[in-house]
């Protein structure tokens, strides 16, 4: 009876440190590895995923009279659903926001309407934040 304690006892006490050494060395492999491996990269800033973001634009109508509607639409890349896009004109050389304005639906898509009043060419795109589309003319009679 005696052996088969003193076994018994053994077997518990070697599976024991056995238990213990491979948990010992297996967290120390982990340590080494992660020490060993490179260090993440922070993150992409803001800036840096504007940069990636565009927009795109199409008019409804190139050439419109004085007050008609005309559709923007466009897909916009790097963007979230539901930010705010606004329409420029170009007076001079500067760019001015417009009234009009809509969001990104679903799909990266929008649509905005806009009354134009000022005869002429006018030269207008959509913007958010600092990312703007390429410009598309209309023609107001």
């Amino acid at each position: 009876m005696k052996a088969t304690l003193r076994s018994r006892c053994v077997r518990t006490f070697a599976a024991g440190a056995l238990s213990a050494a491979l948990l010992t060395a297996g967290s120390v492999g982990t340590f080494a590895h992660a020490a060993a491996s490179p260090k993440p990269k922070p993150s992409p800033s803001t800036s840096a995923s504007k940069s990636t973001a565009s927009i795109t634009v199409k008019a409804s109508s190139a050439s419109v009279k004085a007050g008609d509607k005309v559709t923007f639409t466009g897909r916009t890349k790097g963007m979230p659903i539901g930010s705010k896009l606004v329409l420029q004109h170009k007076k001079g050389s500067k760019w001015t926001t417009l009234q009009a304005s809509t969001t990104v639906k679903q799909g990266s898509s929008y649509s905005l309407d806009a009354k134009l009043n000022d005869k002429g060419k006018q030269e207008l795109r959509i913007k958010y934040d600092e990312v703007t589309s390429p410009s598309v003319t209309v023609t107001v009679k």
